[in-house]
């Protein structure tokens, strides 16, 4: 009898360790598959942004050992490259990647969330985003859209575009059509230019048929394998409207729901881990490039003379006070951010700005 007993207990105890480690497996890596779509506003096989985008959904693949699968699409492989946002928040795909200052039009506070003119940089956004309650914010405005954002990617600073000529004083940009974006397409227009809103593909064709007189597009990189340089030959630095211009991956909130806990972190993760690849791809590539801009294609790199940077970053201000003051989302954002950027800014002042002095002794 007490043989009998002692196999009941044991066959029961092994029943229950069983189940328990059964249900640790399961929590663990979850049984559910997934299959996701995502589209993107860049081109196909474009070198960091697009192949950044594939490479994060291998990450995802290979931590959920093929149980999630992102398929990803390039700009008009699936979706035309500016519809990325409507596509994402009506449910059609589950993800998107692009570039928040796209969607101004509809959400005009969004464009906080990419670049400001005369803002911050790459490491400021970050800082903000994580650290500084931005991230919370850009939730917040997304909401009512039925999309959760997150940080993927960032180009560093840009340059200022390339002109078919000389840009001399502020006068020089009245009239001229130029593809720009976001606040600094607002800040363009006060000095006269005529924005236009074009996705990468587009671009090299409107400047070479001189639909466009000028663009901005990203760095050295980039700018060279699209053949910008045998277009214009005037290429300008800084790129005081996107010193730091963050990349975002968006998820349609009703998916993003129905996902286990242990996949919503591996999004988190992945994301945080292209984040930080995309700027390290640009801040190795983007000198090589511009020497064989300069060297090989004779392009003229050239500084946007001091009235001129002097009379956009007035425009600039006015601009943004102007939107806050018609726009409460706005104000709110705006508020965050300045309020981020002058601390940034008095810390810079003693840490980054001061070592970039020393190098110069």
């Amino acid at each position: 009898m007490k043989r009998r007993d002692f196999l009941k207990k044991s066959i029961g105890g092994g029943a229950l360790a069983a189940a328990t480690v059964a249900s640790t497996s399961a929590l663990a890596a979850p049984k559910q598959r997934f299959n996701w779509k995502m589209v993107t506003t860049w081109p196909p096989n474009m070198p960091i942004l697009q192949l950044g985008a594939e490479r994060f959904a291998k990450d995802i693949e290979k931590m959920s050992d093929r149980r999630f699968r992102i398929q990803v699409y390039a700009a008009g492989e699936l979706i035309p490259a500016m519809q990325t946002f409507d596509a994402v928040s009506q449910g059609t795909v589950e993800m998107g990647h692009g570039a928040a200052y796209y969607w101004a039009g509809k959400v005009p506070a969004a464009q906080f969330f990419t670049a400001v003119p005369f803002g911050m940089n790459a490491q400021g956004m970050n800082a903000w985003l994580s650290s500084g309650g931005g991230l919370k914010l850009w939730r917040d405005l997304y909401k009512p859209y039925n999309l959760v954002p997150f940080a993927m990617g960032n180009t560093g600073v840009q340059m200022g575009g390339w002109f078919r000529k000389r840009i001399n004083s502020v006068s020089d940009l009245k009239g001229l059509k130029m593809r720009i974006p976001g606040l600094g397409g607002k800040v363009m227009a006060q000095a006269g230019v005529n924005p236009v809103l074009l996705a990468g593909g587009e671009i090299y064709t409107a400047l070479e048929r001189g639909t466009i007189d000028a663009t901005e597009w990203i760095g050295p990189y980039h700018d060279l394998r699209l053949g910008l340089h045998r277009a214009a030959k005037f290429y300008y630095y800084p790129g005081w409207h996107e010193p730091g211009p963050t990349l975002e991956l968006s998820i349609n909130s009703k998916a993003w729901a129905s996902l286990p806990e242990k996949y919503q972190v591996m999004i988190e993760t992945a994301a945080a881990a292209a984040n930080s690849w995309m700027l390290s791809e640009f801040e190795a590539r983007n000198l090589e490039a511009l020497h064989e801009l300069k060297t090989k294609h004779k392009v003229k790199v050239l500084a946007f003379p001091d009235d001129v940077l002097k009379t956009l970053k007035k425009f600039t201000h006015k601009i943004l006070e102007a939107e806050a003051a018609k726009d409460a989302k706005f104000k709110k954002i705006y508020q965050s951010y300045n309020r981020f950027r002058d601390n940034n800014d008095a810390w810079g002042d003693i840490s980054e700005a001061a070592h970039a002095r020393t190098l110069k002794l």
